[in-house]
């Protein structure tokens, strides 16, 4: 788990945090193998037995006080009674995880026999769009190819198909086979029959390590649905409109209802691929694609608003289905006509999967992602001590005083605590069985590990701003950035986000610019002309940050409809920028050098790198000076451009940009409207 937080040093009270003009709180990715330092938690037993606190319910860690019968919690100070058991625990400490580290990883004991999590075996669905073309299949078969070598040994695999009717494929045979089950055009999300009664579960899911040919033959057997099939099938839908035959709503509830049927006995983790390659268009789930043009602007609704709530409840709801049948659905749409992501992408961020969009079939990164996440996804969260932002990947959470409050004004003296904790159960293979098992049986068996995850930091306590400027970490001030302008974007529309994100920078210049007394008054007359400091020279922790922001205002996340983001780009954006660590955030943004000298075998091995970091794989595109078109390397270029009269701010240089956020300020007279002092 690797925690980090927007400032090291933490401010000591509510005005200190407010002058300071920054985000409070912490990014945070829970599945991390290391913390933020690189160190592997300590790994114990009994995770059950670990003392908490009766007043802050907190989790005794190696920060505590411990005493012969008691210890003292070191985030509220409450001094806490020992029970018998955990006197016998702790009266060798150097054999407790807990004494030892303060990231653990405790075992937890299961509910349930033994012999049951023994069969809770990995289970992964593909789900293929047969409304397709040739090409798409051909990139979807190598996809699941790909994503096969990937799997860990005892995993089940199903593979399920869509159109106008739903197809199970049973492999396990000499010959697939597969059984249709045909979708009516009205349907309310029912089948007219269950596909348990089509195919039993047990048939449907293949074990991987017996039946890999098999799938893989049964996948060369996928052939796009036909022009006649679907007129045939479809007909005309309401209005005239032609329906096109793709039942992605009732296919994927039917799979849910399906896999739910054996959740906690054939298996523990589902997790269904769904390859897409348009709009639902068919029985219930459908969406309305005509919204996308100009039918809004008759309505005078805001265009960068229009398309971004969604416009049914249906995906939403099938995923609160998905999570009580502990299924997780990734969405894969392989398209470039709208495809309305803004109503699909809560099946998948809410069931605790992943939202992907590839323009197009020729240059996209669809096997190499397949991998990344076949190896990936091994254990899933059961809770949590604080709220995640809706993601299993990581989330932000940020601070106020309500609550610790009364922490500061104890004991000034004493060090803040973070603590985040949280429980998941992940399948592993067994290491050693009786040497009567066979060499098959040792493959396929899987145990349950169920585990309490917990983090204990300290961090310093700033005496005044200057101490909070210089304990900046400007990645993860941009992450927090990124969530809030993601949330008002949706609530109010690109524009408050694009306001909200600006008006910042500008407030933070202008504490800055006050409390750390940069304002230099040059008195000309009657006139008074102020110099600011917009670059933030005297903090090279804050220097950063006026470039990010610039570089995020760039980013087709926060540029207008008009300038042609096309909505379903804008929507993989916000679920890829809000739902996953941030790394490097200067690279999420591309690249804003004048001059860039790079060696190519470095180069590749930052890539490398990056690709077994990020859940998606990076675009590398090799261009020859000289040789080939460099275009797609200039428009990275873009401190130097200037405005060209066409009101779009977001096409204005990195210059103009520092010097619109000084005229911004130009009005202050600190004598007249004076800002809060600095500190002492």
């Amino acid at each position: 788990m690797a925690v980090r937080a927007t400032m090291t040093r933490f401010p000591s009270d509510p005005d200190a945090q407010d002058s300071s003009g920054l985000p409070w709180g912490v990014t945070v990715t829970p599945f991390s193998g290391q913390d933020e330092n690189g160190s592997a938690p300590a790994y114990g037993s009994d995770g059950q037995l670990l003392p908490r606190c009766e007043n802050c319910w907190a989790y005794y860690n190696t920060y505590c006080e411990q005493e012969q019968w008691a210890w003292t919690c070191s985030l509220c100070g409450t001094l806490n009674g020992l029970t018998s058991e955990a006197i016998a625990r702790y009266s060798l400490p150097q054999a407790c995880a807990e004494n030892m580290s303060s990231f653990v990883d405790l075992e937890l004991p299961l509910e349930g026999s033994e012999e049951e999590a023994m069969q809770a075996r990995p289970v992964y669905v593909a789900a293929v769009d047969l409304s397709s073309s040739e090409e798409f299949l051909e990139l979807t078969k190598s996809a699941l190819l790909a994503a096969l070598e990937a799997l860990g040994p005892g995993s089940l695999f199903g593979l399920a198909t869509f159109s106008h009717k739903i197809g199970l494929y049973d492999v396990q045979g000499p010959i697939p086979v597969v059984k249709n089950i045909f979708v009516h055009p009205e349907s309310d999300s029912t089948l007219s029959i269950e596909l348990e009664d089509v195919m039993p579960l047990f048939s449907f899911l293949a074990p991987v390590e017996t039946c890999k040919e098999r799938i893989a033959s049964a996948l060369e057997t996928l052939k796009p649905t036909t022009s006649w099939e679907r007129s045939t099938a479809v007909g005309q839908g309401s209005e005239g409109v032609l329906l096109g035959g793709r039942g992605f709503g009732v296919a994927m509830e039917a799979l849910c209802n399906y896999l739910g049927s054996e959740y906690g006995n054939t298996f523990a983790l589902a997790r269904v691929f769904a390859f897409l390659s348009g709009p639902p268009d068919y029985g219930a789930g459908q969406l309305d694609t005509r919204r996308y043009g100009e039918q809004y602007a008759s309505k005078g609704e805001d265009a960068d608003r229009a398309l971004l709530p969604e416009q049914t409840p249906f995906y939403k709801d099938l995923a609160a289905v998905a999570v009580q049948a502990g299924v997780c659905v990734d969405i894969f749409a392989v398209t470039n006509e709208y495809t309305d992501l803004a109503s699909l992408k809560f099946l998948s961020i809410e069931s605790g999967g992943s939202l992907f969009l590839y323009s197009n079939t020729d240059d996209s990164t669809l096997p190499q992602d397949m991998v990344l996440i076949g190896i990936n996804f091994t254990c899933y969260v059961v809770g949590f001590m604080i709220s995640p932002d809706d993601t299993y990947y990581a989330f932000a959470e940020c601070f106020n005083f309500q609550g610790i409050r009364s922490f500061f004004c104890r004991h000034i003296s004493e060090l803040p605590m973070l603590q985040i904790a949280f429980q998941y159960t992940v399948a592993v293979p067994v290491e050693e069985l009786s040497t009567s098992e066979s060499s098959s049986a040792r493959r396929i068996k899987h145990s349950l590990k169920r585990r309490l995850r917990i983090r204990t930091l300290q961090f310093g306590t700033a005496h005044n701003i200057n101490e909070i400027f210089d304990t900046v970490d400007p990645e993860v001030v941009l992450s927090i950035l990124v969530h809030k302008v993601i949330l008002a974007s949706l609530e109010k529309g690109v524009r408050e986000g694009r306001a909200l994100l600006h008006d910042w920078l500008v407030l933070l210049t202008a504490q800055y610019n006050n409390d750390a007394s940069k304002l230099v008054q040059h008195e000309h007359g009657s006139s008074t002309n102020v110099q600011i400091d917009v670059a933030f020279s005297q903090c090279p922790q804050l220097q950063p940050l006026p470039r990010l922001v610039f570089a995020l205002l760039r980013n087709p996340l926060l540029r207008f409809h008009e300038e042609g983001v096309h909505p379903d780009y804008r929507i993989y954006l916000q679920c890829l920028f809000r739902f996953f660590a941030w790394s490097g955030a200067m690279q999420c943004f591309g690249c804003l050098l004048r001059k860039i000298n790079f060696l190519v075998g470095l180069l590749r091995t930052t890539i490398n790198k990056l690709k077994q970091e990020r859940s998606i794989t990076p675009k590398l595109m090799f261009i020859r000076g000289g040789h080939d078109d460099s275009t797609a390397f200039e428009n990275y270029l873009i401190e130097e451009q200037d405005v060209d009269g066409s009101g779009f701010t977001s096409v204005m240089g990195f210059v103009s940009f520092l010097e619109e956020v000084s005229t911004a300020l130009q009005p202050i007279n600190p004598q007249r409207h004076p800002l809060p002092p600095r500190p002492p």
